[in-house]
């Protein structure tokens, strides 16, 4: 069967571009090899890791905050199995909702192990052995990612585990050791420690979230050591071992003595590494680059003209969102328009409590580039809307060219932040100053204020509420 365009992959990125470019008037194939639609994403990873953690939040806010509300309760109590077949529903749910749509948008889904056989035709090996190949004039890979590890480290997913078995958990850990620093790590850590579990954070560099704002790691530091969670950082992992149901855990500190951790699981989130097994890229001469990321062009095209590649499969931030703006990307250059991304643009967002979302430069990428800004931040603590919801920890932080007060970056850590960062994506695509943002009227009281302070400071140095 022949078709325009053969997806390989339906997460975020794969399933995205399936239905846009059939809405584009493109014959669309998607190939996908486990039974479910959607990817890590959907079914291991940011849908999953959400429910749990909302879920993990209402049971914290019942045992710690309740009572400052006036609320009395018995002592709450998790059930844990309940908690995750909810997560599980959800998944199923939203699976569904993609199967759904590729109905909806006339894309036909193939249900196995996609792999080149030449540029232009894709065998899909099915799980009962069986293979059939389809043709697609063009053919975008979109596999994603799997969890990353240290080469010394034995995943065997009981004990030492990935983010995948953390989200799937019988029992809830008794001391969990997270093993990196990052969003997952922290995410997960969050989940488990606000259900009672002692949650050990080890550290390579000198900072959680190490590729955010040193400010913001700060403070998200602070606030999760406030909650319970224990930090190593300056912490190089030397040796991992399993005994039994405890797990030790060998670490050098900065000053090169050892450390050692104990615990009943380890979760192992070092980051993902692109997942390009079996794909056959071999058979096409599909180039990559030193971390096995497939090599694209600004159009998201391949050493392989008709070949093109998108997520977390190519370099930049694995991120879902920024997987499905490719996935648009690619489907819309391939109808001829001229789309464009903006890399600079794609906000990250950590789904901790509180949470953190940026958008734009750090501070040590405006010094290392040589560009002169100013700062504009203000506390959370100072409105009036997070001293009603008791949400007072945290700021927002805007960076601003000292020159043509243009907002170079903006950075948040409060309530609603994955939400609140929106507004300075958009202020941003459109170039606006700090003045633009502080002169726009923002609904009081609302979380909201807190951006628009930080604009004033950043602009004129008089926050109105500070």
């Amino acid at each position: 069967m022949k078709y325009d365009i053969v997806v390989i992959g339906s997460g975020p990125g794969g399933y995205i571009a399936a239905i846009r470019a059939s809405q584009l008037g493109k014959k669309v194939a998607i190939i996908e090899k486990y039974a479910t639609l959607g990817g890590t994403c959907t079914n291991v990873g940011c849908i999953p890791s959400k429910a749990l953690l909302d879920s993990s939040h209402h049971f914290y806010d019942a045992v710690n905050h309740f009572d400052a509300h006036g609320i009395t309760v018995e002592t709450p109590k998790v059930d844990f199995s309940k908690m995750v077949e909810r997560k599980a529903g959800i998944v199923e749910t939203t699976t569904g909702g993609i199967k759904y749509l590729m109905d909806k948008n006339s894309v036909d889904v193939f249900e196995g192990l996609g792999s080149f056989v030449d540029a232009t035709h894709v065998k899909i090996t099915k799980n009962d052995g069986s293979e059939e190949t389809i043709e697609g004039t063009n053919i975008i890979i979109a596999t994603g990612s799997k969890p990353a590890s240290l080469p010394f480290i034995s995943i065997d997913k009981e004990r030492i585990i990935t983010s995948t078995e953390a989200l799937k958990l019988k029992e809830i850990p008794k001391h969990l050791i997270v093993i990196g620093g990052g969003v997952i790590g922290l995410e997960l850590g969050s989940v488990y420690k606000r259900l009672g579990a002692d949650v050990t954070v080890v550290e390579y560099a000198d900072k959680i979230t190490p590729t955010m704002d040193a400010d913001v790691s700060k403070e998200l530091q602070k606030v999760l050591k406030k909650q319970g969670i224990k930090f190593a950082v300056s912490h190089g992992v030397t040796a991992v071992e399993r005994k039994g149901n405890e797990v030790i855990v060998k670490a050098t500190d900065k000053k090169d003595r050892e450390v050692v951790f104990t615990g009943d699981y380890c979760l192992v989130a070092v980051g993902r590494k692109p997942f390009t097994q079996g794909l056959g890229l071999e058979n096409v001469g599909v180039q990559l680059n030193k971390r096995n990321q497939v090599e694209v062009n600004e159009h998201l095209q391949t050493s392989v003209s008709n070949i093109y590649a998108i997520g977390d499969v190519i370099t930049g931030a694995m991120l879902a969102h920024k997987a499905e703006e490719e996935g648009v990307v690619v489907a819309e250059h391939l109808a001829g328009q001229k789309p464009h991304i903006d890399y600079n643009l794609i906000p990250g967002v950590v789904y901790t409590w509180p949470e953190v979302a940026a958008v734009g430069k750090t501070e040590d990428q405006l010094k290392s580039e040589g560009i002169t800004y100013k700062t504009g931040k203000f506390s959370m603590r100072a409105l009036g809307r997070s001293r009603a919801s008791g949400d007072i920890d945290g700021f927002v932080k805007i960076l601003a060219d000292k020159n043509t007060d243009e907002i170079l970056g903006v950075h948040i850590v409060g309530a609603r932040a994955a939400d609140l960062i929106m507004e300075a994506a958009v202020a941003m695509e459109y170039k606006a100053s700090a003045e633009d943002l502080a002169r726009i009227c923002h609904g009081h009281p609302t979380y909201s204020e807190a951006i628009k302070e930080a604009a004033k400071a950043a602009w004129d140095g008089k926050p109105l509420n500070a």
